[in-house]
């Protein structure tokens, strides 16, 4: 590891008030300090890798420390993560970030926090409270030492802020929300085309047919309806006129959510312990969206990787169990049309006025301004015409419903008994849960708040008039659950993975899931597996195999049917093992054909006069088709163009072709183009070539425009249960935030290479692997 600047020891030291003394440039040690908030004396142990290691000797006094650390590592992340998300932008950045400040106001909690602590747990406020103070007494010490503020707030020019306890949990709209985007974009579907065409958009599962609601005109929803609730959402852009919400829209619609866990059991393993697996799927970003830590105080022993500006951790194992998650679609958004009467709108038949907040949005180098915030009694408005009103209703807006923040519960459960006891508390995001504990016991639980739609199904907006009302929520215990189940191993992908037998007409949980790829891919070797091993899930993480393609090319026309051009793109596939592999040439002609070739023209055959609203066809609808004379007329049609289009990108030979040098990570820091010199040079990574796709196990999903990888797995863990130190990981580009770290891209090479890190749990393995060592000590006049 190198450092990455002159600016010296000091100047990158997270540590406040410091001389760090360096018997190399990775290992730091003396390092101590007083501080405000923290009740008894503590230590961070950063490992060789970068995670750190806390020791606190009260329970909550840990929290404390992971606030402070997260400000240590990702202070620039987290207060951008607190503006944007409480709609503040505007104070630091100026006057174009007004109408996103206001959308984000638009969707945050407003409730009652009470009802939102209990929400969580007996301790959650609390909890909270030790993590904001943490972080506070990081930001509190900076102005006396501003050598150690991150480079992000001088390229701004500005502080960072302080945190309240209520900033952790009202913040919603980082999370992974669904499907008012999908209904909009259905019922768009529904008025060029029909419902009928939907079908090839989406493919609905279970099986299900859906009809348009009574009362509703699908023409009736304009094109641009949702672009304050993108808005809300969006990441925080710089020197761009304002976020690209055509992007933002396609983005939603393309995505195809991706992640993988799975957990096999003891007597299916080598070792007789279970292995349990777990990869999230996000858009890749700098820093990364996930961090790693491990907090050990008295009832607390966990390790893992969560938000920096969450306490707790969602994703890892404690002394006992172990757990992984992975999106479960429930559907937790409608949208509402009103018809409007005046600056009112009419519910059963009388008018109700809009309910409506101003408040002051301050700006930086500008005047104050005004907002005024509108709320129907389903949720915020967010579009209005002469005769109509639009509002969406979110269950993410109700208490509880913070995202991960209730893994502060069910990281501390000890059996599975309480791990489930805590998910019926879990709100958002929904999710699989998978488990092990050191017993030997594996097991799965779906969980996430549940609306309860009575008379409609949730896939199209609704009018507003009252006859579509949830009907309050489902308990959990209607949602999947397995407990030692007799297979030996249970895993999802984000696909379908309702039982055969659930009732989906009473409770219609969803119907949009993802493709079922990787889910089958995981399902697959798994079977085949009678003594898995870790290396085996370690592969597995990383397996490039597509049964999407592998389904796409047995489909293929007769070669004696294709033209010469397309023949030698027959000849290609034809024999190719399905894997997309980073030196592959069939996987590049593959990419070209299938992404920039088949699914347009597919869309385009099937819906001349508007093929754009079928874009992508979904790729169940796709294989589909390819059974069928018309899907593989165009299959054969557009193989030759493919091979073309693929000579001119890769040149003339085809033995020459590597989908690696298409398919590219290319980390880039959001200011990048505001530094200079050492600062901008750090501020970009290495690119890698990468294999795979969207729809491979390895996922790395990309545009077809570019095929640069734009969104995967940075986080990785595989665990062998109980034997805590045998742990691997990943987390790209590293764990740190600040461009001066050694760690802020320590871990991009070996990700990118398909290499994974230790995750050591163990004392005796934390002080072999010490890189620094920060000792805390209580203010005095704090006890």
């Amino acid at each position: 590891m190198k450092l990455k600047s002159a600016w010296g020891v000091v100047g990158w030291a997270p540590i406040i008030g410091l001389t760090l003394a360096f018997s190399n440039v990775t290992h730091a040690q003396n390092a101590s300090y007083t501080v405000r908030g923290l009740t008894r004396s503590a230590e961070i142990v950063v490992d060789t890798w970068g995670v750190p290691h806390i020791y606190a000797q009260t329970h909550y006094d840990a929290f404390f420390v992971q606030g402070f650390n997260a400000a240590r590592d990702r202070l620039w992340q987290i207060d951008l993560w607190r503006l944007r998300g409480l709609g503040e932008l505007s104070a630091v950045l100026g006057n174009r970030y007004v109408e996103q400040d206001k959308a984000a106001r638009l969707f945050l909690y407003r409730g009652d926090m009470y009802r939102e602590w209990l929400a969580y747990g007996s301790d959650a406020k609390r909890i909270a409270e030790s993590f904001t103070a943490g972080i506070n007494a990081y930001v509190e010490q900076l102005s006396q030492h501003p050598e150690l503020m991150p480079p992000e707030f001088d390229l701004l020019g500005y502080s960072p802020g302080s945190w309240s306890p209520e900033d952790v949990v009202r913040i919603r709209s980082n999370g992974l929300w669904r499907n008012v985007v999908s209904e909009v974009r259905r019922a768009q579907i529904a008025c060029k085309l029909g419902l009928d065409a939907a079908a090839m958009w989406k493919v609905l599962e279970p099986q299900w047919e859906t009809s348009i609601p009574a009362g509703l005109d699908p023409c009736d929803i304009p094109g641009d309806v949702l672009d304050v609730y993108l808005l809300a959402k969006a990441p925080v852009r710089f020197d761009e006129p304002s976020p690209d919400l055509a992007q933002a829209w396609t983005d939603e619609l393309n995505a195809d959510l991706g992640s993988n866990n799975w957990v096999v059991a003891g007597n299916r393993t080598a070792t007789g312990r279970p292995i349990l697996a777990d990869d999230p799927h996000r858009g890749h970003a700098v820093p990364s969206l996930r961090y790693i830590a491990h907090l050990v105080a008295p009832g607390l022993n966990v390790i893992g990787a969560g938000e920096p500006a969450l306490p707790g951790i969602s994703i890892g194992h404690n002394e006992r169990i172990a757990f992984g998650l992975t999106i479960f679609p429930i559907d937790q958004e409608d949208l509402y049309v009103y018809e409007r009467i005046e600056n009112g709108y009419l519910y059963q038949g009388a008018v109700e006025p809009l309910k409506t907040l101003t408040e002051k949005v301050v700006v930086k180098d500008g005047p104050d301004q005004l907002v005024t915030l509108e709320f129907t009694r389903h949720g915020p408005v967010v579009f209005k015409t002469e005769n109509q009103i639009f509002a969406v209703r979110a269950a993410w807006l109700t208490p509880g419903m913070s995202p991960y923040f209730g893994s502060v519960e069910y990281m501390r459960a000890q059996n599975w008994r309480e791990f489930v006891a805590a998910l019926n508390r879990w709100g958002a995001p929904s999710e699989n849960q998978v488990y092990a504990d050191v017993d030997g016991n594996i097991g799965y639980k779906a969980a996430g708040l549940f609306p309860r739609r009575k008379n409609w199904d949730g896939l199209l907006p609704v009018p507003g008039d009252g006859r579509y009302e949830w009907n309050g929520f489902f308990d959990m215990d209607v949602l999947p659950e397995e407990y030692n189940p007799e297979r030996g191993f249970t895993g999802t992908a984000n696909a379908m993975s309702l039982p055969d037998d659930y009732p989906i007409a009473t409770y219609r949980v969803g119907f949009e899931w993802s493709a079922p790829w990787r889910y089958q891919r995981l399902k697959e070797v798994l079977q085949s597996q009678s003594a898995h091993t870790l290396k085996n899930s370690l592969s597995l993480q990383r397996d490039y195999h597509s049964i999407l393609a592998r389904e796409v090319i047995a489909r293929l026309p007769a070669p004696e049917r294709l033209t010469a051009q397309a023949k030698k793109a027959f000849a290609l596939l034809a024999d190719w093992d399905a894997n997309l592999t980073v030196d592959s040439p069939s996987a590049a002609l593959y990419a070209v054909w299938f992404y920039r070739h088949l699914q347009p023209e597919l869309a385009k055959t099937i819906a001349p006069q508007a093929p754009n609203l079928l874009k992508p066809i979904d790729t169940q609808a796709l294989v589909e088709a390819m059974r069928f004379p018309l899907g593989r007329d165009v299959a054969g049609a557009t193989l030759g163009p493919a091979y073309a289009e693929t000579r001119q990108l890769l040149g003339e030979d085809p033995s020459e072709w590597r989908w690696g040098d298409l398919h590219r990570i290319q980390f880039v820091h959001p200011l990048q183009h505001r530094a200079t010199g050492w600062l901008a040079d750090a501020m970009v990574y290495r690119a890698y070539p990468r294999g795979g796709s969207g729809n491979t196990t390895n996922s790395t999903s990309f545009r077809a425009d570019d095929f640069l990888v734009r969104a995967g797995a940075s986080f990785r863990m595989v665990l062998d249960v109980g034997r805590w130190d045998a742990a691997q990981m990943t987390n790209a580009p590293g764990q740190s935030g600040d461009p001066r770290s050694p760690f802020y891209d320590n871990l991009l090479e070996g990700w990118a290479t398909e290499a994974s890190f230790p995750l050591i749990y163990s004392r005796k393995a934390v002080l072999d692997n010490q890189a620094l060592t920060i000792k805390l000590e209580p203010l005095k006049d704090d006890n």
